[in-house]
């Protein structure tokens, strides 16, 4: 269903403000011949916040029929509103979305019993399947594995995306869950620890630059070929450091636009990566041999 190196897809924006449909055209194609298992439209990475109701429909609408099956979109339907979360994820499901990864609700912080409700009523009204998304560092509330574990029992949850960068959280995930379950590291950092201990890949960031080096990772840690993977890793971990010198996504805007995939369209209250970091980024970039570099 879902597997390997997902990309947090960035929603690219002109000068103007709005979606640069060109560049996104782009970037689909980018990732397509780069070897991507997946994308998530539309999530943080893609400033969902920021994005008005028309623009989420045209946004996954497009994406859905550019990418035409070739591979599993997630849409980004996470809502502190139960009843918003169930209509955009009612909305992903008729615009084609093959899930909906859905955070979960911030600023609020509802208790467990809370999470478990909201998470039940999205699922229940979906007619995709649901990977539930844990980022604490986001939301303020971190959704314990047990949580989880009782969730699971859903029959439209398949998975869950940990953003807690910690393999001990995907070991009792996966022993909790069992190994039908999905379980998706949000961290690049940690990734790898993240699949030894037993996920089945990840939703990342760094995909969006490297996407043919992620999804190698992946492999690697999918054939448990750990000496490859270790040596990819390591490639990989200044990228991953890069990334995350200021709140994502403004580091892989501008990587992006180092690249020529994209411009450096940011909405407010983000603003463009700071001038004192974007040599060492480009250098960074250049490092690694980069497609566009």
């Amino acid at each position: 269903m879902f597997s390997g190196s997902i990309v947090a897809l960035v929603t690219p924006f002109t000068d103007s403000g709005g979606v640069d449909y060109a560049a996104l055209g782009g970037l689909l194609e980018f990732h397509l011949k780069q070897g991507s298992d997946g994308l998530v439209v539309a999530g943080t990475t893609g400033e969902s916040a920021t994005l008005n109701q028309q623009e989420f429909r045209e946004l996954l609408a497009t994406v859905v029929r550019e990418v035409d099956g070739a591979v599993p979109v997630l849409a980004g339907t996470g809502s502190p509103s139960t009843a918003r979360a169930v209509e955009q994820t009612l909305l992903a499901g008729e615009l084609g979305a093959d899930g909906a990864l859905v955070v979960t609700p911030y600023y609020n912080r509802p208790t467990q019993p809370g999470l478990e409700a909201h998470f039940t009523a999205v699922a229940s009204a979906s007619a995709i399947p649901v990977v539930l998304y844990n980022v604490p560092s986001r939301t303020a509330v971190d959704m314990l594995p047990a949580t989880v574990e009782r969730l699971a029992a859903h029959p439209r949850i398949v998975g869950v995306k940990e953003a807690v960068g910690d393999p001990r959280r995907i070991e009792e995930l996966r022993a909790r869950c069992g190994p039908d379950f999905l379980v998706f590291s949000g961290d690049d950092g940690s990734c790898l620890r993240a699949m030894r201990a037993g996920a089945d890949g990840v939703v990342s960031v760094a995909a969006n630059v490297a996407p043919a080096l992620m999804h190698e990772l992946c492999v690697a840690a999918g054939e448990r070929d750990w000496e490859a993977a270790e040596r990819i890793g390591e490639r990989l971990q200044p990228l991953f450091a890069m990334l995350s010198v200021e709140t994502n996504p403004i580091p892989v805007k501008w990587a992006l636009f180092e690249l020529g995939r994209a411009g450096t369209g940011i909405r407010l209250p983000l603003t463009p990566l700071a001038e004192s970091h974007r040599a060492p980024l480009r250098q960074c970039l250049e490092t690694l041999q980069l497609p566009g570099v």
